[in-house]
């Protein structure tokens, strides 16, 4: 199949130029339109590689993108994680940590009834279950690890990340309608009084929300040294360490069961490693600059090579139950948030913040903030994502094994 693609599978420098330019292409397009920047990057990158792969322009599958699976995103996570310090999100966001919890419980209920209503009828639902558990509570960078973790079929793992990425753009635009929905004001408290926030920030800069995020920022030659050094250290450690644990821990019950993937999967050390470092190190990584771009640069590179394997055909026959599952776990974060910001003093505001964050990560929370002018929610909206990036694997790999043993 591969061998008559217009671009063969081992042209290498090619396919990484094709895929790094997609990735480029995607995020200028994110923050110089509107209508791309509600879209999102993510969804554009992911649809070129679906695009270019269906059209026979370049394989579906090259040690390339393999590559990106085993190099480029154990590199980017690290990098992500570097703002993740767990004490600042407790002090700058004890309120939107608040609000965290609230969107976390409703994304593991819903999983539970997502996997009860259709466990039947869709294959590997419960293994689904805790990458998108994982996913809805972290954000895309979740998903990759917990892919790792539960192994499901490629097509279904191609057709989940299609019906994720637009059922999650779809919420994007309802958790930034809501706050300006009279019915909604009227019955949730609100942190800001006017319905856009236009007199908070200009509407000019207002209009595009990743491009207000990813603003020029200085970062100097010895950040990107330092960012990429220990990303790979970090990265190299972890798998080390994954290794020598995997054969020294015992499995035999559930319990051992997840204590041996905790201790010997790359992806869970390097949460611990990196979130431990920050930590003790708080002021040095706090300093240091670099990680949450070129992290997610290679996130972006990580959404093209996703979408290269998805076939056309198996999207079309797999994902209408697959956009089902996702909505279900989707309005019931959404639900849970509405919920607690009738129970606690929380605002509409920084509920949907929350549901952002954990459907989205902390890039997007975070831009949504700047977008509708809600300048004092912008740091913890994406301290509350970076929360979702320590903790949304640990759900994920207990609602997936606790599921798969559920329903089979």
């Amino acid at each position: 199949m591969n061998m008559n693609t217009f671009i063969s599978a081992d042209d290498t420098w090619m396919l990484w130029a094709i895929i790094i330019a997609c990735a480029a292409i995607s995020i200028m397009l994110e923050q110089k339109y509107n209508w791309a920047a509600k879209v999102s990057g993510a969804v554009i990158a992911l649809l070129f590689g679906l695009i270019l792969a269906n059209f026979k322009i370049i394989p579906t599958s090259a040690a390339v993108y393999d590559n990106i699976w085993g190099y480029v995103i154990p590199v980017a996570i690290p990098m992500l994680l570097f703002k993740a310090d767990l004490k600042k999100i407790w002090k700058e966001s004890g309120r939107m940590f608040k609000a965290f919890w609230f969107a976390a419980a409703g994304t593991c209920v819903g999983s539970v009834i997502a996997t009860f209503l259709l466990h039947d009828k869709i294959p590997q639902l419960g293994e689904l279950a805790g990458m998108m558990t994982a996913s809805y509570i972290g954000g895309g960078v979740n998903f990759v690890a917990m892919t790792a973790v539960f192994k499901p079929a490629e097509y279904l793992v191609n057709s989940t990340i299609v019906a994720d990425n637009f059922i999650m753009a779809a919420f994007f635009f309802i958790y930034m309608y809501l706050p300006t929905n009279k019915w909604f004001r009227k019955h949730f408290k609100l942190s800001y009084n006017t319905t856009g926030g236009s007199n908070v920030m200009g509407q000019e800069e207002a209009e595009n929300k990743a491009s207000a995020y990813w603003a020029k920022r200085e970062i100097s030659l010895k950040d990107i040294a330092f960012t990429i050094a220990i990303a790979f250290a970090i990265a190299a450690v972890s798998k080390k360490i994954g290794i020598f644990m995997g054969g020294v821990v015992p499995k035999g019950n559930f319990g051992l069961d997840m204590l041996n993937i905790i201790c010997s999967n790359q992806y869970f050390l390097m949460t611990i490693i990196t979130v431990t470092l920050v930590a003790i190190f708080s002021d040095f990584f706090d300093k240091l600059s670099g990680g949450q771009e070129i992290g997610t640069f290679l996130i972006y590179l990580f959404f093209v090579a996703i979408g290269v394997p998805a076939s056309i055909m198996d999207i079309l026959v797999n994902s209408p139950l697959l956009f089902v599952f996702c909505f279900i776990i989707s309005i019931s974060n959404l639900i849970f948030c509405l919920i607690g910001s009738k129970v606690t003093n929380l605002s509409l505001e920084e509920m949907m913040l929350a549901a952002n964050a954990t459907v989205g990560g902390p890039t997007t929370a975070a831009a949504m903030a700047i977008s509708k002018g809600w300048t004092e929610h912008v740091v913890p909206a994406l301290l509350c994502g970076l929360m979702g990036y320590v903790t949304g694997n640990f759900f994920g790999l207990f609602m997936g094994n606790f599921l798969i043993n559920l329903f089979g």
